[in-house]
Parts: C-alpha cells; structure tokens; sequence
C-alpha cells in the first residue's frame, strides 16, 4: 500500500519524465473509474507534481498561446493501496490506467497514467490538501514534531503507539510497513500507549552548548520516534525504485527488500490492531493487547508472500472442524410399519388427497406424493410466496 515514500517517489518521477515534455488536448478517464471527469483541454501544458504525506498534487498549466485558454488546474491524488503513475506510449497504454494525459507532436506520442489496480485511490478537482490532514513527515519535520507534542492530551494518544501511528491527522505519511520498522529499531512494544510513549519528548532537549554539527550528529546517531518517523522514510525515498526506478517488475523491489529489518521478515511475529491492521514486532508487544489477539511467528519467504506483494496479511484462518459422524442407528421394521399411513390416507400434518393442507403443513416440514409402484416418498413443504432451494439455485 504506497505511503509517503510511494507518493514522493512517484513526484519525483513525474517530474523528471515529463519536465521536457509537452502535453496537449483532453484528459481522459477510463469509462469504469469512479472518480470525477477533468475538464481541461489545451494545445500545449506542461505537468508538475508535488507530494505531502500520503496525498500528490498535480498541476496542469498550459503554455503562453496555448488555446483554447485556461487557468491553470490543480487535481490532489490520494493513491489508495495500488495507485501508481507510468510514463507509456500512446498505442500501448497499461492495463487499469484510469487518468491519461497525452502528449502532443512532434514525436511519438506518450501517455502519462495514473495506473489502479484496485480502484480505490482517488482524485479531486481543485488542489486543496484533504483538510484535517497534519504536516507531512518528510517535509515539514519540525512543524510535525511541534503539531504532535502540542496535542498529546488529544484522545488519539490513549490508543496503542502502533494505532496512533496511523492516524493522518498527526503522523501524515506513515503507514503500516513505515510503523513496524520505526518502532522495531527503538525496540518499542507496538502496544505500549502512545502517550507514554511520546511524553518524554516533550522534555528532551540537546545541549545549548553543541554546535550545529554535534547536534546533527547526536540525532543521527540516538534518533528519537519522531525524528525516526523523519529518517525512515527518507530512506526508502533514497533507495528509489519502488516502480520508478530503472529496473522492471520485481527486481526494482529488491533494494527495498533487502532494506526492510522487520514488515515481512522470517521470525518476527504478528497481531492485528484495532483497526484490523497487521503489526510486525519482535518481542513483548506491550500491555493494550487487543482481546484475544494471538501472537503468531511468520515463516520463511519461500512460504510466504513478499510484503510488496500483498496489502496485509491477516491471520491465517483456523483449520476447519471436522465433526466425526456417528453410524446411522438401524430402523426396527416393526416401528417403520407402525408408522406408515394406511392405504390411500394421509398422516396428520400431510397433504390431503385433495391437494390442500393440514395446518401442520409449515416451513421445513414434509408432504407425502406417492411415487411408482404406489410408494410413497416425503418432500420437503414450503411456504406460499417463498421460493424453494430448487428454485433458487
């Protein structure tokens, strides 16, 4: 699922696959997407794109003398959990591309598309960053670390510091991978609460006395979670890749693979959070444990799916019961032949030779036909007006 690092990545491919090129004509969107039309068309503009946390502005801006003329526009993605961009010619466009803009001559004309899968990411017309959401992790450090300390009375920090971690209205950016590997290189229990966790920050504060270059050097070498929630993902965005690298498939994963130190390694162990997300941890996962959440060790990768490769992992599904079956009991004759109806009548409760019913006649119950050779036979009676499963199938 892409998180800060994807959609900063995916910023910095736009505009560095279309800084020099030139678009031209109308934005097409696919006939299956949900999402709004873009109403803009021009004979030349060129494509920008900014990222803050997990949302990626796009501008258009036409050119001077372009027409028909426009103002420029603005859309605001949110990627979803399989959201992407891909530079592609114009006659061979990827499978799922929702949202093309296409190049104008001379050339051969490419497309660039915002390619979704899963079809749950999102665009918006008119540029405004989703309101509530905090100041971004990777490029508004210090106005990020200030909006958390300041809030910490704010009921989202009585929630575990993995929960809490999650929540866009403070650690913008951060998502499930991001969380396990900040938390895991500090060795915090995922479950311990976050306010405990974040109130000693509040007084830590490096020596006035160290100059500029010591205090860099001190936060690099014993980073607190806020900083941490900094650094980690500036990683992954200098690892690259990640779908905008110069590998193709699986292989422009692989320096991401290596990177990771806990989401999806062989050993560590997993539960689900309240929010039916899955934690990776090694160790004590501290004391607001969800109710019967069961801890579970993760085998090797040959068994498993990489963490690319899946959006989560729920706990696998309990192996079914099998109930053991008792050996039918033998009917006496002498009991069935008490039983049995008269010739040519009917038991209380069955159809009459008439056609109508008993009032024992209900759902679930029986009616006796008599078949060839002048057996009988039961069949299940259902209700006027409801379907039977016949029927149904």
């Amino acid at each position: 699922m892409p998180e800060g690092p994807e959609l900063h990545l995916a910023s910095h491919f736009v505009n560095e696959a279309c800084g020099a090129l030139v678009f031209g004509g109308r934005v097409e969107k696919s006939a299956v997407s949900r999402n709004p039309e873009v109403p803009f068309e021009s004979s030349a503009y060129r494509i920008s794109a900014l990222a803050r946390g997990k949302e990626l502005r796009l501008w258009l801006r036409p050119l001077p003398g372009a027409g028909p003329c426009r103002e420029p526009l603005a859309l605001v993605f949110r990627f979803g959990m399989t959201g992407s961009f891909q530079l592609a010619p114009g006659d061979a466009l990827p499978r799922h591309a929702h949202l093309r803009f296409y190049t104008a001559g001379p050339g051969p004309r490419l497309a660039l598309c915002f390619v979704d899968v899963r079809r749950f990411g999102h665009w918006e017309l008119g540029g405004e960053w989703q309101p509530g959401r905090g100041p971004c992790v990777l490029r508004q450090y210090e106005q990020f670390r200030e909006h958390v300390l300041r809030n910490l009375a704010d009921k989202t920090f009585d929630r575990p510091i993995c929960e809490a971690l999650l929540d866009q209205r403070f650690f913008n950016g951060i998502g499930n991978y991001l969380r396990a590997e900040i938390l895991f290189r500090l060795r915090i229990p995922p479950f311990e609460k976050a306010r405990t966790v974040l109130q000693a920050l509040q007084q830590r504060r490096l020596s006035p006395t160290l100059t500029l270059s010591q205090k860099i050097r001190a936060k690099l070498q014993n980073p607190d979670l806020l900083e941490l929630c900094h650094l980690v993902p500036k990683e992954v965005v200098q690892l690259g890749g990640k779908g905008y690298g110069p590998e193709r498939g699986q292989e422009d994963f692989a320096a991401f693979r290596a990177w990771l130190r806990c989401y999806g390694v062989p050993g560590m162990s997993t539960l689900q959070d309240r929010l039916g997300r899955t934690m990776w941890f090694q160790g004590d996962p501290g004391p607001l444990v969800p109710k019967g959440a069961r801890s579970r060790k993760r085998r090797s990768r040959k068994t498993q799916p990489g963490p690319v490769d899946r959006t989560e992992d729920p706990p696998p599904p309990p192996p079914p019961k099998t109930a053991s079956r008792k050996p039918r009991a033998k009917k006496d004759p002498s009991k069935a032949a008490a039983q049995r109806s008269p010739r040519g009548g009917r038991e209380e409760g069955r159809q009459t030779a008439s056609g109508g019913r008993t009032p024992a006649a209900f759902w679930g119950g029986e009616e006796s036909i008599r078949g060839p050779k002048g057996r009988e036979r039961a069949l299940p009676v259902f209700p006027p007006g409801l379907p039977s499963p016949e029927a149904e199938g």
